[in-house]
């Protein structure tokens, strides 16, 4: 799943637009002060990073983009519901694999997305700051965000039903009614948001793991009898659906996979919205205020970002490790991985998700060895690197293609990931060193502006 895209990013506030020097507007709000309030004579400046982009947000892009893969996977080559729940594999889910999902639940599944979240906030006020200096208005910026949210509607459709980029573009176009206010108030609406979502989360689904798996005698309530029949026939009609739509995939019937999309898919949109926006928006206002605060171009103090970092990353961790064991003990039942995922782990998640941005964009501004340097490469080519996976993971899984679709196991299904990465990191470097866009950044580029760009160097 795909958050901040690349867009021109700047360096000690100062905007290059072709050969003309253009220095920043004041946002309103306070930015300037709060700039000024953040900056002491002993911190660094910004670290330039690749021309005019600032290093670490391309370095935590490509990080993400890449871990994004790494907790699709599973939803690429098995029904969707794997990706949640062990027991919809059309394969044997081992011991082994078992702690695999322990795994990959403490350290990547909701991080990865909630890093791109934080940073497409922080591209959202890049962009503007731009366009406001240039003489433009948000219009520019909405237009940016209708053509993406245009490309999420293909890609959900027509490729694979994981799609954020929809969700992106509409929770983007709200936070633009928010990017004149304080870095402060950015942050206090953002946690007001996200912790009334975790409220919302857990009290809708928390609790279904004590009915639908008959802990502590509930069942025997009044009406609970009923309840548990109707948790057990959605769990079974959405197992159901995911083994219809194997059918479809593994035959390649790709024409009758996209009308199931539609017909019975398509209102799992507004759903999706009204649920990801409590956590998608907020993390975009936290985002955009970091941004702001200095975070990712090393103006906050190095001490206490390095403390703040650490402390919020290992109290995410202690916190989300009980939660996976509890699930895990409780055998990975439906009910108690949907909890667990979309309600209990939330929190801790907060935590892990600041604490990681904290962290790799301090790494990010020096980190600059060959492996990083393809890191960062893969970042600016976020775009391109994430709707091209959900093309290559047709070509690999789908029937008329490699045919593989719930033929390979989680084992499997992750070295698929490694080597795709490994083409991410191959492709992506030699391509920006000839070309200035990755190929779809250009073709946004180029809708939002209404004109076609030189591509080549």
């Amino acid at each position: 799943m795909i958050a901040s895209l690349p867009v021109e990013e700047n360096n000690n506030r100062l905007f290059r637009f072709n050969d003309d020097l253009i220095v920043p507007c004041d946002l309103g709000g306070g930015y300037m002060n709060d700039i000024a309030a953040t900056e002491t004579p002993d911190q660094p400046r910004p670290v330039a990073g690749t021309g005019n982009r600032i290093a670490s947000l391309d370095f935590i892009r490509g990080i993400a983009v890449m871990g994004i893969l790494a907790a699709n996977i599973v939803a690429f080559g098995q029904p969707m519901t794997a990706y949640m729940y062990p027991g919809a594999f059309t394969v044997p889910h081992s011991t082994a694999e078992d702690w695999m999902w322990v795994a990959q639940f403490v350290a990547i599944d909701g991080k990865m997305r909630g890093l791109f979240s934080l940073l497409f906030g922080a591209g959202l006020i890049l962009f503007l700051e731009k366009a406001w200096a240039k003489g433009a208005t948000r219009w520019l910026q909405v237009k940016r965000l209708f053509w993406l949210g245009l490309f999420g509607l293909v890609h959900y459709f027509l490729i694979w039903r994981g799609d954020i980029l929809f969700l992106y573009a509409c929770s983007g176009l709200a936070a633009l009614l928010f990017v004149k206010l304080s870095p402060k108030r950015q942050v206090l609406l953002g946690l007001l948001g996200y912790f009334g979502g975790v409220l919302l989360y857990v009290g809708l689904v928390g609790f279904l793991p004590l009915v639908a798996d008959n802990d502590a005698g509930i069942t025997s309530q009044p009406g609970m009898a009923e309840m548990v029949e109707g948790l057990e026939a959605s769990k079974q009609e959405d197992l159901a659906d995911g083994r219809y739509e194997t059918q479809l995939i593994a035959e390649g019937r790709h024409g009758e996979w996209v009308g199931h999309n539609v017909a019975v898919h398509g209102p799992d949109l507004g759903f999706t919205l009204l649920m990801f926006w409590f956590e998608t928006l907020p993390l975009m206002l936290i985002g955009m205020a970091l941004y702001r605060l200095g975070m990712f171009d090393g103006r906050m103090h190095h001490g206490r970002q390095r403390k703040w970092g650490a402390g919020l990353l290992i109290a995410g961790v202690l916190l989300t490790i009980p939660i996976a064991m509890w699930v895990k003990a409780g055998g990975l039942t439906f009910y108690g991985t949907l909890a667990a995922m979309s309600g209990w782990s939330m929190s801790p998640r907060l935590f892990m998700i600041l604490g990681l941005a904290s962290l790799l964009a301090m790494w990010g501004n020096k980190a600059n060895g060959w492996l990083a340097e393809r890191v960062s490469a893969a970042g600016r080519a976020a775009f391109t690197n994430y709707l091209g996976t959900s093309i290559l993971m047709m070509l690999v899984f789908h029937g008329w293609g490699g045919g593989l679709f719930g033929q390979l196991g989680r084992s499997e299904l992750y070295l698929v990931a490694i080597m795709t990465c490994a083409a991410m990191l191959a492709w992506s470097k030699p391509w920006l060193e000839h070309y200035r866009y990755g190929p779809l950044e250009w073709l946004w580029r180029c809708l939002t502006y209404g004109k076609r760009f030189a591509l080549k160097r």
